[in-house]
């Protein structure tokens, strides 16, 4: 046996003499192509949901902090002004006029799955005081994930 033959014969086969052999180019490629089917399908599905998580958070958020709010006026019969806005809530405000300040009523005020600061309104707009974001763009109007997402929308 030549050393040519040796050679050629090891690279054929294994261990126990089964043949090993590779993939071919075009096995890959359908392989490679089943797999971008399957992304193109699976993909679209997959951000919708991180969507959907994002705008349900925000809700949540929201619904926390018109409880906060809600707890602060049951102590101080009244809201925090617009200008006090939400920090009144984790921060004694400098008004001389409260006196029932049992605060913090959060712990920190949350950002929005956008990492944007919720916006806060007294008197509001859309009821006795607005909490809200702006969505996504953080900008007003918008659709889906760029809407306004407020304490008005959430129930």
């Amino acid at each position: 046996m030549s050393l040519s033959n040796t050679i050629s014969s090891a690279v054929r086969t294994g261990p126990g003499g089964l043949r090993q052999g590779g993939f071919t180019l075009i096995e890959i490629m359908v392989v490679v192509v089943i797999l971008g089917i399957l992304a193109a399908i699976v993909a679209p599905n997959v951000i919708s949901r991180i969507d959907d998580a994002s705008i349900n958070r925000a809700k949540q958020d929201i619904r926390g902090i018109e409880s906060a709010l809600k707890l602060y006026y049951m102590d101080n019969s009244r809201y925090p002004t617009t200008d006090q806005g939400l920090e009144a809530l984790t921060t004694r405000p400098n008004d001389p006029s409260l006196r029932n300040w049992r605060g913090p009523y959060l712990d920190k005020l949350p950002r929005d799955p956008w990492n944007n600061t919720y916006r806060y309104l007294y008197p509001g707009r859309n009821g006795e005081f607005d909490v809200f974001t702006y969505g996504a763009d953080n900008q007003p109007g918008g659709e889906g994930i760029n809407a306004e997402i407020g304490n008005w929308s959430v129930y």
